[in-house]
């Protein structure tokens, strides 16, 4: 049977644009891709790339009043957002321009339009044109939640963020993930008055115990009012601002409400039920080890299998799909160990096991120092770090590491290649600090503070 191409791309993202670049520019299939909003999908348009933007603008201020006591006669004025948005948005078309031009490069041919799936080797575009492919790779992401009582309240949620033609002067972040803390820190770092409901008692769920709550006292102590066990109970639209009422009777009127509560797969409406496929409960698209559906044409990568959420790991499947389906090398992608960040204030950086997970699955020694970094110190300031690794008692075996630290997200790269290669304690101390800094203090922690697990 002939095909109108190889490989049919539906979503612009990181992982589709990847498999796409690869399936046609090193591996010479022929290759089609949709998107239907912006090419460069939620990290480059409305997530990662616009967010962090955000949290190096809200530093500034902080930055400002370490200048003076360094000796700095130093000052800053009110943040203009319509000047930073302009210039934020000027860089998110420069880098949609760069995605682009790579995938015209590479002889991928692109549909600026909705696609959806209308066979095993069929895919159907906005304007009724029908194509056929070999193979079909979904790459549509995920999209933000809000929970269906509040859905036609009016509020935001991460991608409407990025669009505000104005800061407001308080704000309401509803979640206690790591989207709803960057958010609660970047606004509060800007000058916002900034609140955060979170309905369990501690934000950061599945990250480890002594990094959450270091990590909560910290934005406390910066400013952010944190209401733990409280969820919204009752909300309006008052005068131009939103009413909110809590579970736990906190009542507070709100210029911004922003929805936080996680993100679930984008398969609506793809025609993925009339293929024949089964989707989880959220949405979700069940894959194997190489990515491919029950469908054996279909494919999917990214987000919309909800496997692990972070786009270098959508690259990194995308990239793995095209080496296996068209260059002739099977390749799957190890989720077990992948080093993360969280950009709040202060800075997350992680990588393996925490120290619950860990003493679960066996004994364990826990290494951990909380200090105050030079240079907070000497700017009178309390704030403190926190370097923690958990070693396994019966190899030595390295098992998790976690950071939280000004440019916890730089070191913890680096130390995932060595836990990557499965370093033990012994090969941390053998290694020379590089002193002074904060990071020789994964190097230098000679005795465990406690031992967990049975």
């Amino acid at each position: 049977m002939t095909f109108d191409y190889d490989l049919f791309v539906i979503g612009g993202g990181s992982g589709g644009v990847r498999a796409a670049r690869i399936a046609s520019g090193s591996h010479g299939a022929k290759v089609a891709l949709a998107e239907e909003y912006r090419m460069g999908g939620t990290c480059v348009i409305r997530g990662c790339v616009p967010k962090k933007l955000m949290v190096f603008a809200s530093a500034f201020p902080g930055a400002v009043d370490d200048a003076n006591v360094y000796g700095w006669d130093a000052q800053i004025n009110a943040f203009d957002w319509r000047a930073f948005s302009t210039r934020m948005h000027r860089e998110l078309d420069r880098l949609e321009g760069i995605y682009r031009t790579n995938l015209e490069k590479a002889g991928v041919t692109l549909f600026d339009c909705r696609a959806t799936v209308a066979g095993p080797h069929t895919v159907r575009l906005a304007d009724g044109q029908e194509v056929s492919a070999k193979h079909i790779l979904l790459a549509t992401g995920g999209r933000a939640f809000i929970p269906d009582k509040w859905a036609e309240a009016g509020c935001m949620t991460s991608n409407e963020v990025f669009l505000m033609q104005s800061l407001p002067e308080s704000v309401l972040i509803i979640g206690g993930g790591y989207i709803a803390s960057e958010f609660a820190c970047i606004f509060n770092g800007l000058g916002v008055q900034t609140s955060q409901f979170y309905r369990g008692a501690q934000i950061l769920r599945g990250f480890d115990e002594e990094v959450r709550g270091h990590v909560s006292d910290a934005m406390i102590a910066n400013g952010v009012e944190l209401h733990l066990g409280a969820d919204i109970l009752e909300m309006e639209k008052r005068d131009g601002q939103t009413w909110v009422k809590s579970t736990t009777g906190h009542e507070a009127l709100y210029d911004a409400v922003i929805f936080a509560t996680g993100r679930i797969p984008n398969s609506d409406g793809l025609g993925l039920e009339e293929l024949g496929l089964t989707l989880s409960a959220n949405g979700a698209i069940p894959v194997d080890d190489y990515s491919q559906t029950a469908v054996p044409s279909v494919y999917a990568v990214g987000d919309v299998t909800d496997r692990v959420n972070l786009t270098p790991v959508a690259i990194r499947e995308g990239h793995s799909f095209a080496d296996t389906v068209f260059g002739g090398t099977p390749r799957k992608v190890d989720h077990a160990l992948i080093a993360s960040a969280v950009f709040t204030q202060p800075e997350i950086g992680t990588i393996g096991l925490s120290e619950e997970a860990a003493s679960a699955a066996g004994p364990v020694d826990v290494y951990c120092a909380s200090f105050r970094p030079m240079h907070r110190a000497f700017a009178g300031r309390e704030d403190r770090v926190l370097m923690k690794l958990l070693v396994c008692k019966r190899t030595d075996k390295v098992l998790g590491c976690h950071i939280v630290a000004d440019g916890a997200g730089e070191m913890i790269q680096l130390a995932a290649i060595a836990i990557g290669m499965g370093a033990t304690k012994a090969d941390f101390d053998r290694t020379m600090a590089v002193h002074p800094t904060m990071a020789e203090e994964l190097v230098t922690m000679r005795a465990p503070l406690r031992s967990a697990g049975q």
